[in-house]
């Protein structure tokens, strides 16, 4: 089973659990699922406030709408669901074209081990304002349509596979591909000064 799917037998136990009243049973399932939701709001809103707000709305809703949780589909997907329309429900109402703010860029890549060993030595990335990278990359993303940056978070930033991302976009997997395709040519077109 990949590192990216959960235990579906083990969230099953977890909503059943919830549905019969046991709050412990959904606060593991907050804890569990809370670093991949917040990094797939967060890569959709690019702001760390609204991202928390968002959390806190998508479990509550989450919350009350157990006891209808049928089963048809896994605690995963339905979820990841709750969290994508939710979120392009906010974006919606919030505008598409609002400020980003610097204070969101995240600098965890400085820290991280690969990224410290690929730009030490000779590396010509070494160079690299990874700030301004980061910078243009959180603009770049917000330029975006809603739907072309749903289906980047979703693949790259979250690793899940066109299958999963079809289940929960309830879109065919074609349409997930067609997007995928057009949002990285978008990408790559407002990146490109910079990569130059």
């Amino acid at each position: 089973m990949s590192d990216r799917i959960p235990n579906i037998d083990q969230d099953q136990n977890l909503v059943e659990r919830s549905q019969d009243g046991d709050t412990r049973a959904f606060d593991e399932l907050v804890r569990k699922y809370t670093p991949k939701l917040y990094g797939l709001v967060y890569n959709m809103t690019g702001n760390r406030e609204d991202t928390a707000d968002l959390l806190q709305d998508i479990f509550a809703k989450a919350y009350r709408s157990l006891k209808r949780f049928q089963g048809k589909s896994t605690f995963y997907t339905w979820i990841y669901s709750i969290s994508v329309n939710m979120t392009l429900n906010f974006l919606k109402k919030r505008g598409r074209y609002t400020k980003l703010s610097m204070d969101d860029v995240d600098s965890g890549i400085q820290n991280d081990p690969d990224f410290i060993k690929l730009t030490s030595g000779d590396s010509p990335l070494r160079d690299v304002n990874i700030h301004e990278l980061q910078k243009r990359l959180n603009e770049s993303m917000m330029k975006l349509s809603e739907d072309h940056r749903t289906v980047v978070t979703l693949y790259d930033v979250q690793g899940l596979q066109h299958s999963e991302i079809s289940k929960i976009l309830g879109v065919s997997e074609g349409t997930v591909r067609s997007r995928l395709f057009y949002a990285h040519r978008q990408l790559q077109t407002y990146l490109e000064d910079f990569i130059k």
